[in-house]
């Protein structure tokens, strides 16, 4: 397998309820939707944010955010790619924002052309200069959740630290912990097939491809590549190079495909958007699948990753992480395949100082799993109070049906 691979899945039969939760005195609140201003479509994972500080978080599949701080909100900031960023007064929540496409307008002195693989060259050259050279400690809500079909089956919330070493270091030295998490599990008879992740908020850190060059953008992995310039993008206002990643050799692993998005001027990584190339389906097991009963049969469909970065003091961050796995699964002998997906998120919601190494007794490490971890992090007076990820209306009511269980 090869090492640093998206998804570690962990198939089991199903284990007991932990429910969790923290209180971090976030108190003032600002509530709301973004859409497109000409569709009136819902936009998800639009960045949220209070500027000139690091409190944020992303719009939910229906558009809804929360934010949260521990000073009163007075502005709201509004990004997403292809749309203007917009800075809006809080006022009264719930705010309605409609963000509206950007339209990107060359002058004529602008050409935007290049060798793609000079320009992914140049930017891997430039991560020393547009990224951390310090440690960091960042606080991130992370949420796993489990459907089948369309029912969920598995959700679990968590208020996690990154600590982050400067980009000039490896992530073997990047450590993650929790400080409060809750989960819900089915408990339904004929959900007999339980699925559990591995390794959480530890994924964000082993899957920061900028920091984490040898999983694609090291020469050797490059070699494996052919680039090709799409049409550029704006990001916060800013134009982008959009380069698509195309798998151009044929290795014992999968390899990707998807689009880097590099910021014209200062040549910094600000969005990947990559999945596993699922044309030989045993490969892709093999990356992703841990453990799985004898007579199941696992059949990826889609096994993709997001990643977005963010200037922040002249400075390049993660601020948000998305892994999103589908797979089909039967018993043998049956005539009809069961349909799953798994999606992890992860938004960095603060900066903290002063970046203390997490201690190793502390860590969440990559072979440990939420649901055996939450019963230490119990604290039902939690949720209410915390900056999260607004859950989508299908979620809110599966949420809902699981705790009614108890």
């Amino acid at each position: 397998m090869k090492k640093g691979l998206l998804i570690l899945l962990l198939l089991l039969f199903a284990t007991a309820l932990y429910a969790q939760t923290d209180s971090l005195r976030l108190v003032h609140t600002v509530r709301g939707t973004v859409t497109d201003a000409r569709t009136g479509r819902a936009l998800e994972s639009v960045h949220v944010s209070i500027p000139d500080r690091y409190y944020a978080t992303v719009t939910n599949a229906d558009g809804g955010f929360t934010l949260k701080s521990d000073i009163p909100i007075e502005v709201v900031r509004f990004s997403y790619i292809g749309y203007k960023t917009q800075t809006l007064p809080a006022g009264n929540s719930p705010l309605k924002v409609a963000l509206v496409p950007d339209i990107i307008t060359l002058n004529e002195a602008t050409i935007v052309s290049g060798d793609p693989y000079d320009i992914v060259r140049e930017a891997v050259y430039r991560i020393p200069d547009n990224y951390p050279d310090h440690p960091e400690l960042l606080r991130c809500f992370y949420r796993e959740t489990v459907r089948k079909r369309q029912r969920f089956t598995y959700i679990s919330e968590a208020v996690a630290r990154l600590y982050k070493t400067p980009y000039t270091e490896i992530a073997q030295h990047d450590r993650a912990a929790l400080d409060k998490s809750r989960v819900l599990l089915s408990q339904r008879k004929t959900d007999t097939l339980s699925v559990k992740m591995m390794g959480g908020p530890t994924q964000a850190l082993l899957l920061d491809f900028v920091k984490n060059k040898q999983l694609l953008l090291d020469d050797k992995e490059r070699s494996l590549y052919q680039f090709e310039l799409d049409p550029p993008a704006v990001i916060e206002g800013r134009p982008q190079f959009a380069i698509r990643v195309i798998p151009n050799e044929i290795k014992e692993y999968a390899l990707y495909n998807g689009t880097l998005y590099i910021d014209q001027e200062t040549l910094c990584f600000t969005r990947i958007e990559l999945s596993l190339d699922i044309s030989d389906p045993l490969k892709v097991t093999r990356q992703v699948l841990v453990r799985r009963p004898p007579r199941l049969r696992f059949a990826p469909k889609e096994v993709s990753v997001v990643l977005s970065y963010r200037n922040h003091d002249g400075v390049n961050r993660l601020e948000y992480f998305r892994s999103t796995l589908r797979f089909n699964c039967d018993w043998k002998r049956k005539l009809f395949s069961t349909s799953y997906t798994v999606v992890n998120e992860l938004v960095v919601t603060d900066l903290l100082e002063p970046a203390v190494r997490i201690p190793r007794d502390e860590m969440f490490r990559t072979n440990d799993i939420l649901t055996d971890k939450a019963a230490e992090f119990l604290d039902p007076d939690f949720w209410k109070d915390y900056n999260i990820i607004e859950p989508t209306e299908s979620l809110e009511h599966a949420i809902d049906r699981l705790k009614k269980q108890y």
